[in-house]
């Protein structure tokens, strides 16, 4: 079998194994338990069924013991509790294990004892549930399908009797084949498909989610499904003796001959969908590396336009200019669109975060409200995938520093149960991430202690509170009195500034003592376009990302040559600013007046001054290379219009690299 059908298993296993958790996490947050059962169900049959398909036999008997479990949960024999949901947590790991390493045939540690676990607890009540009247009935809806696959439809990838196992999942149902296409013997082709199915499926679901289970082979069978409403009728069905089933073993039940017995509503085919199935958008996967490679392309298309532009306005032609101002409106709309299909919400990640809250939590013997807002923001995946990890590690330091245990909560006047919160928004073009707990908070005094017993700090020294909560993303600063398999080493948040730095991020900290803390992460939306503001000194032009820009003032040149230590009085405030001319060494003429732009920096204005401002541009960012990685005051470079190299500056990290000299103080 190919590399890329197995890396499309692959994705869409791991996405499976994903979904379970999702519903393990809301049945334990009190979530309707019998349509999660159902999801969880539907998930590992179609598990099971795709890895024995490509080869994976130790996901497939994994998979398929745990699924009995469900199954005997689905049907009422067993009740969900505490145990199962262990041990799905357990055997979700193990077959994450299986599949990211590629284990077809190798048994990885621990495999066999959680095997033997999973079939002695499926073992339980292993009475097969026969489908009653009574069952059927008691179920809202039931519906009559007629499935009549194409003759090319296994050609395709697509196994008929898997989807009608799918369909059977979603409730008690009566499964006859019919073989009315099937040829002579001699011209029977063993990849075609020759078979139908009638079903009669009991089910709360509704059509469009029955029609779901086909989603894939619409244009390679024919549908129809129709409710049936005269419910007392169904005895028929159930009967030994069915009066719809012939010797003729060659004819389908013939719904004809069946709509007498049942008010029914028109049968529809797939040819015709309802307005509310037409309605839907149909979703594509498509690989990462295509989707890097598509924003490639429209970052040098994006480039070329502009040469495009420039070139039309430096040859006064009329046609050129139309051609031109058509090319930059197809351009942005692509632009635009290839962006968003870059974007990913956060939701995608929020399971990881729910799992460990879950499992830290217990294992640190602390009740914890884990609270998300906002999850449908989106933002680039490039940055999704480096986000990951820094919010974890600050959910773990919340978790083990912040909220306290059910005790102590209860004697300083607290609910037992902690509240953890993940909330997500967007602000201008950047989107806000906070992550709070109302928890013990952050000791300054200690912090200050710490600092002063390292020597980072001297005892006279007066920090404000800011600059005391700063001093936690420091190497090695920890204030923990043990180390813990959690937390107490010091090593992690320093990571976690670095690592959100590196995607022109900022992290924040704001903590009440003994009420909680708060982190707040604040982001581009993505990493390859950049809004801008296209300014020159001397000859050289550099970008300013807009995000940082506050106001721009026009002041004489001769007032930044003869201030005093670098301050101005603008708007009756005075304000410290930066010479860049003097910074990066340029001694082109000087203009008669400059401009100084105003960015924000711990709290307060600083002025970058510059000696034009050519407007505002949209850059695509290209990536310095490891050569210029200590040059981290730019976070990158553009191609403009006439194919000349701009500079991106980072205002923050250009002013903390400044802000030790004497140019700032």
């Amino acid at each position: 079998m190919s590399d890329k059908l197995t890396q499309t298993f692959l994705a869409e296993a791991n996405e499976l194994i994903i979904d379970i958790e999702r519903c393990l996490l809301d049945i334990g947050q009190g979530s309707n338990d019998r349509d999660d059962i159902s999801a969880i169900f539907r998930s590992m049959h179609t598990l099971k069924g795709a890895s024995g398909m490509f080869g994976f036999e130790l996901v497939q008997r994994l998979t398929h013991h745990l699924e009995n479990i469900y199954q005997d949960i689905r049907d009422g024999k067993r009740l969900m509790d505490a145990d199962i949901t262990e041990l799905t947590f357990k055997t979700l790991d193990q077959l994450r294990i299986l599949l990211n390493a590629d284990a077809t045939q190798t048994e990885p540690a621990g495999y066999n004892e959680l095997l033997e676990t999973v079939k002695a607890i499926g073992s339980e009540n292993k009475a097969v549930q026969q489908i009653t009247t009574s069952q059927l009935t008691a179920l809202e809806k039931t519906y009559y399908v007629r499935f009549t696959p194409q003759a090319d439809i296994i050609r395709n990838g697509n196994n008929p009797l898997y989807l009608v196992d799918d369909l059977v999942a979603l409730g008690p149902a009566v499964v006859l084949p019919f073989f009315n296409q099937l040829p002579d013997l001699d011209q029977i082709d063993v990849e075609n498909c020759y078979t139908g199915f009638e079903i009669i499926l009991a089910t709360d679901k509704n059509e469009d989610e029955i029609r779901t289970v086909f989603l894939f082979v619409e244009g390679n069978c024919e549908l129809q499904i129709t409710k049936l409403t005269n419910e007392n009728s169904l005895k028929a069905f159930t009967n030994e003796k069915h009066p719809f089933i012939t010797t003729d073993f060659n004819a389908p039940l013939g719904f004809e001959s069946i709509k007498n017995t049942f008010d029914t509503r028109p049968a529809k085919s797939v040819h015709e969908p309802s307005k509310t199935a037409t309605a839907k958008k149909a979703n594509i996967r498509v690989g990462a590396e295509q989707l890097d490679e598509l924003m490639n392309l429209v970052s040098e298309l994006v480039t070329t336009q502009a040469r495009l532009s420039l070139f039309a306005n430096e040859n006064l032609s009329t046609a050129l200019s139309g051609i031109s101002e058509n090319i930059e409106k197809i351009t942005r709309r692509l632009r635009d669109n290839a962006f968003t299909m870059s974007l990913v919400p956060l939701d995608s990640i929020r399971v990881r975060f729910q799992r460990l809250v879950s499992d830290l939590s217990k294992d640190l013997n602390k009740s914890v409200d884990f609270v998300t807002e906002g999850m449908e923001t989106k933002i680039d995946k490039s940055i999704i995938e480096k986000l990951t990890d820094p919010i974890l590690h600050i959910l773990r330091n919340c978790i083990d520093h912040g909220i306290e245990t059910p005790e102590v909560r209860s004697n300083h006047g607290k609910t037992p149960e902690g509240i953890l919160s993940l909330r997500a928004f967007y602000s201008g073009s950047s989107v806000v991430i906070e992550i709070s707990d109302d928890g013990a908070g952050i000791n300054l005094q200690r912090i200050r202690n710490k600092a002063i017993s390292r020597g980072l700090v001297s005892a006279d020294t007066q920090l404000t509170d800011k600059e005391l909560t700063d001093l936690i993303f420091l190497p090695g600063f920890s204030t923990a009195s043990s180390v813990t398999d959690v937390s107490g080493r010091g090593v992690g948040m320093d990571v976690v500034r670095r690592n959100i730095a590196d995607l022109r991020g900022e992290v924040e900290v704001s903590t009440t003592e003994g009420k909680g803390t708060r982190f707040t992460i604040r982001l581009p939306l993505t990493l390859s376009i950049l809004d801008g503001l296209l300014v020159r000194i001397g000859t050289t032009d550099f970008i300013l990302p807009l995000t940082s820009v506050v106001k721009c003032h026009e002041v004489p040149t001769t007032q930044l040559d003869n201030s005093f230590n670098h301050w101005l009085t603008l708007d009756g405030e005075r304000t410290p600013f930066i010479y860049l001319r003097e910074i990066f060494g340029i001694s082109d003429s000087k203009p008669y007046y400059s401009q100084l732009i105003n960015v924000p920096y711990d709290g307060n204005m600083v002025g970058l001054a510059v000696d034009q401002i050519i407007g505002e541009y949209q850059a695509v960012l290209k990536p310095l290379g490891n050569f210029y990685s200590a040059q981290d005051e730019f976070s990158g470079a553009t191609i403009l219009g006439d194919g000349s190299v701009a500079l991106v500056m980072d205002p923050s990290r250009l002013i903390s690299k400044l802000s030790s000299k004497p140019i700032l103080n």
